[in-house]
């Protein structure tokens, strides 16, 4: 007789093979409900603070999630969230330390993550200038605000370029751009790696906290949604795929795929190694499926009408708002097909 595991074992790789998945969920409707249940967050319109480690903290409810760190030398947030939440973020970051914000970090131009930087930035100030501190030294615009920093082509964006994209305010604007693999800073004793990882963009960035092992990934790594991937913007999601294969570089589990380094997504609760390999081996399942359908010549309604993202739905499927499901099949069928 064969056992209840090789059954299991069946069923998992009928769902992994282009085509089959809808059959499955018609044998077992209860498929959609297996999914643990979602965690309390904060209450709509509340910031919720939440230690990770070392000098290393989030807020989450403002919008993107956004990281804290602190220390002597001062702040560094990791984007800002939504312009609507700028006060009560600076309440919550205020009750984590007193000292002043002295860098931003933005990981993508999406509203959600940057549209608090005017107000937020305004609240900072550079370091002062130490011509024997060199590390700390940063040529920003003004030093009457904290530095932002960004990928070049974020500030691209952000400031319109030429009239090609909608120009945010520019007090918002980064005043400190890099465009190579990666800028260092050295702040509140510890290497802070700002990576710049293309994903939903050619311009994310993610932010490695070297001593307290933390990771902030931005729009890279979402448990909430399936990858956003903006085609005008140069994302696509084998940029997607490389760059969490790039994470998991940085990503060290500390004992049976646990714990470890910590990672900061740019939505949902904090995670670690083992989340990530799964988002990952998400991200790549779907990529071979739709990349199969296109070699087979299925044109986009048809790659639709067998949901190729079906056995993953529960988890990060959505019928509606700014990113669904069918908007992100569209995009990686279109990004595999250029």
């Amino acid at each position: 007789m064969k056992s209840p595991h090789w059954a299991t074992a069946v069923a998992y790789l009928s769902l992994s093979l282009p085509g089959t998945a809808h059959l499955c969920a018609q044998a077992d409707p209860s498929r959609s409900t297996m999914w643990a249940p979602k965690l309390n967050g904060p209450a709509p319109g509340e910031v919720q603070i939440l230690p990770v480690q070392g000098k290393v903290w989030t807020l989450i409810g403002a919008g993107g999630n956004i990281t804290v760190q602190s220390g002597d030398d001062g702040i560094l947030l990791v984007d800002t969230g939504t312009a609507a939440m700028s006060d009560k973020v600076l309440k919550a970051v205020a009750t984590i330390s007193k000292r002043p914000l002295r860098y931003i970090v933005n990981t993508s131009d999406a509203e959600d993550h940057i549209g608090g930087n005017e107000k937020i930035a305004a609240s900072g100030e550079i370091i002062p200038f130490d011509q024997g501190d060199i590390g700390k030294v940063q040529n920003a615009l003004s030093t009457h605000k904290a530095s932002v920093i960004s990928y070049l082509s974020v500030f691209d964006r952000m400031t319109g370029e030429n009239g090609k994209w909608p120009a945010r305010p520019e007090g918002a604007w980064p005043d400190n751009t890099y465009s190579s693999p990666q800028k260092r800073v050295y702040f509140n004793d510890e290497a802070v790696m700002i990576m710049h990882l293309p994903a939903s963009t050619d311009g994310n960035s993610i932010v490695f906290f070297r001593k307290s092992d933390v990771v902030s990934t931005g729009d890279l790594f979402d448990l909430t949604e399936y990858p956003i991937i903006d085609l005008k913007a140069g994302g696509s999601i084998q940029a997607v795929l490389d760059s969490l294969n790039k994470l998991l570089d940085v990503t060290v589990p500390s004992a049976y795929a646990q714990g470890g380094t910590l990672v900061i997504p740019g939505h949902g609760r904090i995670a670690d190694h083992a989340d990530v390999v799964y988002y990952r081996n998400m991200v790549a399942i779907i990529r071979d499926r739709i990349q199969d359908m296109i070699h087979r010549g299925m044109t986009l309604e048809q790659v639709k009408a067998a949901r190729p993202t079906l056995d993953y739905d529960a988890r990060y499927g959505k019928q509606k708002g700014a990113w669904t499901t069918d908007m992100f099949i569209e995009a990686a069928y279109r990004s595999l097909s250029q």
